[in-house]
């Protein structure tokens, strides 16, 4: 294959097969991550249990992704890989089995949803700890820019694969696109098996304990003002901001109804706000990652992004207009993916081998180990007071925190990797 300045990691034929599998895959997923909270909404009508959903799906990274971290030093990522898609799998297919039986309530829901967040808070660091395996350390920032890219389309197909099961099928639509992610799965599965990624020696040179470890991991982590300072803000829009997505339903229900509306109506707004915030994220995608070789000021566009994201919070909460609603939602997307992929890519480009995978599993956890009370603490807003408020607090937090970091340390924003 041609070499290529713009896309080094598509020189490995194994990053190439696992990305062709995990991209369909996403499509799947997100297919589901459409479906599921508005078949949520529309059991219960209450946000509370939107939170509740989002905290089951997130407390297994506050208890698991740490020690986590440890273990898949000493381990195969590509099996361990497998084996936890596989257990994502089987949780999509009972989604569905429930759903298009007539056994499925917000109970299960919860329930899965906590089987789900244990695959995932297990997998992310494993799979994100596989990739320099992949490509190299040279390979490295554009292979997380492609995955991202890959993410954010299937955040913009997944919605639009979704409507028709959400409106021909309408009570058993979600139960199909249940099934359809559980299928999606085995294109990755299979892609992991065709792979043989080149193993880095991660683990320590000598053996200690796992309480040793990580808090070596964590001791490099607290020496670092940069990955320090990153962490935390991705905790902050973790905790303030990225719970009020999971209130994507009440908008479309409720904040922006319409005379007459159907229930076809809801649900393609529905969609159309989840379709906007990943139009968003993929063009943030798309240019991190065309950009990744040649950028250098990541840290100013990092930074950019996370005003972006405040400020597109902001303004949603204030709109009851839905092409100013999908525009914000667009401008949430965008600032997500930038912020999130670039802070990803610093963190790994400053982090030595033997530490990547507790470092990432600190990341991931300050990223989502933290959301559970986030999506509680924005449930219960929008559930006592109202949704646009919950975003109005959101936003003005996801303001304020950068504001005030970047005044104290020009860190972030200087760093030019």
């Amino acid at each position: 294959m041609p070499k290529s300045t713009h896309f080094p990691a598509l020189q490995s034929r194994d990053f190439r097969i696992f990305f062709i599998g995990q991209s369909i895959s996403l499509i799947g997923t997100w297919m589901q991550n459409t479906v599921q909270p508005y078949l949520a909404y529309r059991m219960s009508n209450q946000p509370l249990y939107l939170g509740m959903i989002g905290f089951a799906t997130t407390l297994p990274t506050l208890l698991l992704t740490l020690p986590a971290g440890v273990y898949i030093e000493r381990m195969n990522k590509r099996q361990v890989v497998i084996v936890l898609q596989t257990l994502l799998m089987l949780q999509a297919l009972t989604m569905a089995a429930l759903t298009l039986s007539g056994h499925i309530t917000i109970g299960w829901i919860v329930a899965l949803s906590f089987i789900a967040g244990v695959g995932q808070a297990l997998e992310v660091p494993a799979r994100q700890a596989m990739l320099i395996e992949l490509v190299g350390k040279e390979g490295l920032p554009n292979a997380i820019g492609l995955n991202s890219t890959s993410f954010n389309m299937a955040r913009v197909v997944g919605p639009l694969f979704s409507t028709p099961f959400l409106v021909l099928l309408q009570d058993q639509g979600e139960g199909w696109a249940f099934l359809a992610n559980g299928i999606s799965f085995l294109f990755v599965i299979v892609s992991l098996f065709l792979i043989h990624p080149a193993p880095i020696n991660t683990a320590p040179s000598e053996r200690h304990s796992v309480i040793y470890d990580l808090r070596e991991g964590q001791r490099f982590i607290t020496t670092s003002t940069l990955i320090t300072t990153l962490i935390f803000m991705a905790s902050l829009m973790s905790f303030f901001g990225f719970p009020n997505i999971q209130q994507i339903p009440v908008f479309a229900h409720d904040v922006l109804t319409q005379t007459n509306d159907t229930q076809a109506d809801i649900a393609a707004r529905n969609t159309a706000l989840v379709f906007a915030q990943g139009l968003g994220a993929l063009i943030a995608a798309v240019t991190v990652t065309t950009s990744s070789v040649s950028l250098k000021r990541k840290g100013l566009l990092l930074t950019i992004g996370q005003f972006v994201f405040a400020i597109g919070l902001l303004a949603f909460s204030q709109s009851r207009w839905l092409p100013l609603s999908l525009l914000t939602m667009m401008l949430i997307g965008w600032g997500t993916v930038t912020a999130l992929s670039l802070t990803n890519t610093l963190i790994q480009l400053a982090v030595p081998n033997t530490l990547r995978a507790r470092v990432m599993s600190t990341y991931f956890w300050a990223l989502q180990g933290i959301a559970p009370f986030g999506s509680l603490f924005i449930g219960w807003l929008a559930d006592h007071y109202d949704a646009p408020l919950a975003a109005l607090v959101g936003g003005v937090f996801c303001l304020l925190a950068p504001l005030v970091i970047n005044l104290f340390t020009p860190t972030v924003r200087r760093i030019t990797i």
